[in-house]
C-alpha cells in the first residue's frame, strides 16, 4: 500500500534558533534528517552552528563518525540488521521524528544514544533505530544523534595545550551540545524541552549514565533509560595522553602536536592502531574508549557514587537474558532433547555444580529450557543489578528494573542476544524479520514500547497491558520480565548469577570479537 507522503517547497518548515529547516511528512509523521546541531575542530569542544538565511533541507542523514576499523557485514546481520553510511569527522548531526510541529504541543521527547561502545556505531547504524514507528505509537518526539567517537571523541591531549583541555571527553561534549540544541529548538518540533528522556543500548546505555554524571548536562534531560549498558568498574583510568600522543607523533613523523589536527583521519587511525598496543602494554593510558573523569565528567557512579543531581533523575535499566553469548547459534535439538541429554549438556560445562545450577535456573526462569542456561549473561546483568541498587538507595527519584527474555523463532528457538530488544523498544519488529512470531511478537512489542513511552512521559513505566511493576528498593529488585507472558519477579536470579558467574560459560571482551 502506498504511503501518504508530503514534501513541498513550503511544507513542512520549522524555525530553529539558527534558521529554517525543511523536512517531509510520511503517513502523518513529520521527519527531519541530518540536522547539524554543532560544529567542532578536531580534539576541541563543540560550538553552536552559525545562523543561515533561507531554508535548509533536512531530507538526508548526516555524516557518521569515522571508525578505527572498517565494519564488516556478516551472518550476524540476520539478528542485528545494519546500515552503513558515509563517514566524516564533521559528524554532529541529529534526526527528528514527530507527530506535530505546533510549538505549543509539548510532547515528551526521547533522545536515542546509539551503541557501539564509545568507539563505533551511529544513529542510523541499526535498521531498528528508525524513529517513525515509536513516535507514532507513543505520540512523542524521537531524536537520534551522531557524535565524535574513538580517538576523535576520547583522546587526551590536555598536556599539550589549553585548547585540548577536555579533548578526552569531546564525544560526550558533543552529546551535551545535542541536548542543548534539543532544549533550545525542540518546541518547534512539537516537543517539550522540560520533558526529555535520554535512552541508549550497550555503549549508548553507558552514555546515559555518564551524562547523568556530567554537570553541563544537568537540566537538559529529566529521565534516563540504560539498556544492556552497565559494566562494573572499580576505578577509572586517569587521562594522561602524554605517552600515546608522543607515540603517534613519532609514528607519523610530526614535530608539533598541532599537526595532529590536520593529519588525514585514515592515517591517524592507522598510526593509532599500530602504536596503541605497545603503549597500553607499558601500562599507559591510550584513550579512545570513553570519557575520563575530570572537572567536566565527574566519574563512574560505581567509583564516586551518583552525583546529587543524578539521584534526582528517574532511572530504568535492564538487560537481555543472553547478551553476548546469545550471538552463538541456537541448539537445533532444543525442542527434542530428553532430560538426560539436557542435563549432560549442562554438566559438560558446570561439572559437579550442574544440579545446583539447573535447580536455580528453573526457579529463576521456569518457562525456559536448559539451553538458555548455557547462554545466561554474567557480565551486564550483575553490573546492572548493582547500578539499580545504587540508584535505589536514593529516595529522590524512582528506579525500575527489567529483563528481556523472549525466545526468538530461529534455530528451534534462540536468544535473546545483545541488541535483541531494540526493535521492540522502537516498535520496529516488522523491520527485523527474526523478531516476528504470530500471536506473540505484536503483543510483546506493544508492552515493551508502552513501558518505555510511559516512563518517558511520566517517570513510571506501568501500563494496563502489564502486571503491576513496583519501583526498586535497596536490596529488593522487582524485575519486569518481558517475554511471551510478562510478569514481575523479585530478586529472581541473585543466587543463579553467583553460580553461573563462577562455573558457567563466560564471555570475555578481551578474547572475543563479536561481528554483527
Amino acid at each position: 500500500m502506498a504511503r501518504n507522503y508530503v514534501c513541498t517547497s513550503t511544507t513542512p518548515i520549522v524555525q530553529t534558533k539558527a534558521g529554517k529547516l525543511r523536512g517531509f511528512v510520511a503517513d502523518g509523521t513529520y521527519t527531519f534528517y541530518g540536522i547539524k546541531y554543532a560544529d567542532a575542530k578536531r580534539f576541541q569542544q563543540p560550538t553552536p552552528v552559525k545562523p543561515w538565511e533561507g531554508v535548509k533541507d533536512a531530507l538526508g542523514y548526516g555524516y557518521v563518525c569515522p571508525m578505527l576499523t572498517q565494519d564488516k557485514p556478516g551472518a550476524g546481520e540476520l539478528k542485528v540488521p545494519h546500515r552503513y553510511w558515509p563517514m566524516d569527522e564533521n559528524c554532529q548531526y541529529l534526526n527528528v521524528w514527530t507527530q506535530s510541529i505546533d510549538k505549543n504541543a509539548k510532547k515528551p521527547v526521547m533522545v536515542w544514544l546509539h551503541g557501539g561502545g564509545f568507539f563505533a556505531g551511529s544513529s542510523i547504524e541499526q535498521v531498528a533505530y528508525e524513529g517513525d514507528a515509536l513516535s507514532k505509537f507513543g505520540d512523542i518526539v524521537v531524536v537520534t544523534l551522531n557524535h565524535r567517537l574513538n580517538i576523535l571523541g576520547y583522546m587526551d591531549l590536555s598536556p599539550f595545550g589549553e585548547k585540548y583541555a577536555n579533548s578526552c571527553n569531546a564525544g560526550n561534549a558533543d552529546m551535551v551540545a545535542a541536548l542543548q540544541w534539543v532544549h533550545e529548538n525542540i518546541a518547534a518540533f512539537g516537543g517539550d524541552p522540560e520533558n526529555v528522556t535520554i535512552f541508549g543500548q550497550s555503549g549508548g546505555g553507558m552514555k546515559v549514565y555518564t551524562l547523568m554524571q556530567t554537570p553541563a548536562a544537568d537540566g537538559l534531560f529529566q529521565k534516563g533509560i540504560v539498556m544492556s549498558g552497565v559494566m562494573d568498574r572499580k576505578a577509572e583510568p586517569k587521562a594522561d595522553g602524554t605517552y600515546i600522543v608522543k607515540a603517534l607523533m613519532e609514528e607519523l613523523k610530526l614535530k608539533e602536536v598541532e599537526e595532529l589536527e590536520t593529519v588525514p583521519y585514515a592515517d591517524l587511525a592507522e598510526a593509532y592502531n599500530k602504536v596503541s598496543p605497545a603503549v597500553a602494554a607499558e601500562g599507559h593510558y591510550i584513550g579512545g574508549a570513553g570519557p575520563a573523569p575530570n572537572d567536566y565528567y565527574l566519574g563512574d557512579p560505581f567509583v564516586i557514587g551518583f552525583t546529587d543531581h543524578a539521584k534526582t533523575v528517574p532511572l530504568m535499566a535492564g538487560t537481555v537474558l543472553g547478551e553476548f553469548l546469545g550471538f552463538g547459534p541456537g541448539n537445533p535439538n532444543r525442542l527434542t532433547m530428553t532430560d538426560e541429554e539436557a542435563k549432560a549438556m549442562v554438566a559438560a560445562v558446570y561439572g559437579e555444580h550442574a544440579d545446583e545450577a539447573i535447580e536455580l535456573f528453573k526457579k529463576a526462569y521456569p518457562d525456559k529450557t536448559l539451553c538458555e542456561l548455557m547462554i545466561i549473561d554474567t557480565v551486564m546483568r550483575p553490573a546492572t543489578k548493582k547500578l539499580l541498587d545504587l540508584h535505589a538507595h536514593s529516595t529522590e527519584s524512582p528506579t525500575y528494573s527489567y529483563q528481556f527474555t523472549y525466545t526468538f523463532p530461529i534455530d528451534a528457538g534462540s536468544g535473546p542476544w545483545h541488541c535483541a530488544d531494540i526493535p521492540f523498544v522502537f516498535h520496529n519488529a516488522l523491520r527485523v524479520p527474526v523478531c516476528n512470531l504470530p500471536g506473540v511478537s505484536d503483543r510483546l512489542e506493544h508492552q515493551v514500547s508502552s513501558a518505555f513511552v510511559n516512563f518517558a512521559k511520566f517517570g513510571n513505566p506501568n501500563d494496563p497491558s502489564l502486571p503491576a511493576w513496583p519501583a526498586c528498593k535497596p536490596g529488593e529488585e522487582p524485575c519486569m520480565i518481558f517475554d511471551e507472558n510478562c510478569e514481575v519477579r523479585v530478586n529472581h536470579d541473585d543466587e543463579l548469577l553467583k553460580v553461573a558467574a563462577q562455573y558457567g560459560p563466560q564471555f570475555s571482551f578481551a578474547k572475543t570479537k563479536i561481528e554483527h
